[in-house]
């Protein structure tokens, strides 16, 4: 089966939200992410892109273009993965036809992608912007920048610091919006990329390299740090070795048997003042340190969404290939090392550490575009995050990142209309993220049918993958 974007789009959008008319929500709950207030019984006018009114219904003006009564549903910004992989080695050919509609169906309407294909992915983020493509908007770092003996595809190769400054020149010709580099990548190299990243205007994001210290990559101007790499090796004096500079093995064994609470203390207040984000990944870091524990097959609704030969090829063999990689550390260190993680979210996040909600997805095992990320809520709400604080790591946080709060994070006036409708209070329980009624995708309309059409036809989709 070859799914045609621009014909599934016009399908999903028949009526007058395809030429993006007015669109008024009636009645509805909406949620104020930065508060936690609910203001009930509202109308929310849209015109074009954008929010342009929201006020009482008692007191609105009668409602023109498609109206949608809300009645007893919660309108809320929509949410942002904000580590996903869309065009990406052994998964990239399913990225525009399955991932990209399937992460919008699970009302993620924004997706900042860590390593993909270039070509493809910066023509996704024009086709999706243009909406001739189905998808959420994208914000793009194109191929991820490694070592010489990267196993990825969707990387460069960076063996010195020359190379490292030519990949960031390319990539900033051809216009990506960030740089993200991977533990690979040498030492030497990994400061030539930040030097001229911030010489081109390139944001740095990603892993701290193997041969890095947090503290350098601090120091170096990194955004954000993901999966919480650095943070736990700065909590042992391994870090202090001269091994651990040339990019050494990391064990999580050793780093437990070497914690040292004054030391973790230090590097959160480093990050903390240098407001470093951090993405930390959770629901795929207890995968793939669980790896030969969890039963994945048992999630018959994911599955259905999965690409099939993710089910019965890729996901097992890189089980197999993880697992191989751990014979050294029994199933025990590995789960109080999973433990130990969400422990270091909870103390970091007392520090007043800022949080973005990412899956990384498909990349890894059992990581179902779209579902993973409400699995990731919940993974936060289990590191004692409340239901509102999750949320934000999804909503409010990702506008707050980007210096955008003028068009996202909020159902104001003047806000982008990429929105999501619930039939349940998600700040009272955060699993009901999933109960979706609608999704607004800069200002078009995807109602429950719509999107009951579009979830049946991933599900074709998905078998022929």
């Amino acid at each position: 089966m070859r799914f045609i974007p621009t014909l599934l789009f016009a399908l999903c959008l028949a009526g007058p939200t395809a030429q993006a008319q007015q669109l008024t929500f009636v009645h509805a709950n909406v949620v104020d992410v930065a508060t936690g207030a609910i203001r009930p019984d509202q109308t929310v006018v849209i015109q074009g892109p954008r929010i342009v009114r929201v006020e009482a219904s008692g007191r609105a003006a009668p409602p023109a273009g498609r109206v949608v009564d809300a009645t007893g549903q919660y309108l809320l910004p929509g949410l942002w993965d904000m580590h996903t992989h869309v065009y990406f080695d052994g998964t990239a050919r399913a990225g525009t036809d399955l991932i990209l509609p399937l992460l919008l169906a699970s009302g993620i309407t924004g997706i900042r992608d860590m390593g993909s294909q270039l070509d493809s992915i910066l023509r996704a983020r024009a086709e999706v912007a243009a909406h001739r493509w189905l998808g959420p908007r994208l914000v793009v770092s194109g191929p991820m920048l490694d070592g010489a003996k990267s196993p990825y595809q969707a990387a460069i190769a960076i063996a010195t610091p020359d190379d490292g400054r030519r990949a960031v020149r390319l990539l900033k010709a051809r216009g990506v919006d960030f740089i993200k580099v991977q533990s690979y990548v040498p030492r030497a190299a990994y400061f030539a990329i930040a030097d001229e990243a911030r010489k081109v205007g390139l944001p740095l994001a990603g892993h701290v390299p193997d041969g890095v210290r947090a503290t350098e990559a601090i120091a170096a101007g990194q955004r954000t740090f993901e999966h919480l790499i650095g943070i736990f090796e700065a909590s042992s004096p391994v870090a202090d070795e001269d091994t651990y500079v040339t990019g050494s093995a990391k064990s999580p064994g050793r780093f437990l048997a070497t914690y040292d609470p004054a030391r973790e203390a230090a590097i959160i207040r480093r990050v903390a003042a240098a407001r470093v984000w951090q993405c930390p990944t959770l629901f795929w870091e207890r995968g793939q340190w669980l790896v030969d524990a969890i039963d994945w097959r048992a999630d018959s609704a994911g599955l259905a969404y999965a690409g099939r030969s993710w089910v019965t090829q890729r996901w097992p063999k890189a089980q197999r290939s993880i697992a191989q990689t751990m014979d050294t550390e029994p199933l025990p260190v590995r789960e109080k090392f999973v433990a130990h993680e969400l422990d270091l979210v909870r103390r970091l996040h007392a520090a007043h550490v800022d949080f973005l909600a990412g899956t990384d997805a498909p990349a890894g095992v059992d990581l179902v575009p779209g579902l993973s990320l409400h699995q990731e809520l919940q993974r936060f709400v289990e590191a004692g995050f409340t239901p509102l604080q999750a949320l934000q790591t999804a909503t409010l946080n990702p506008a707050r990142f980007y210096q955008r709060i003028q068009d996202f994070g909020s159902v104001q006036p003047g806000r982008l209309a990429d929105l999501l409708l619930l039939r349940a209070n998600p700040l009272a329980n955060i699993a009901n993220t999933r109960q979706i009624a609608g999704v607004v995708a800069d200002g078009r309309y995807l109602s429950r049918p719509a999107l009951d059409s579009l979830q049946a036809h991933l599900r074709q989709v998905a078998a022929s993958k």
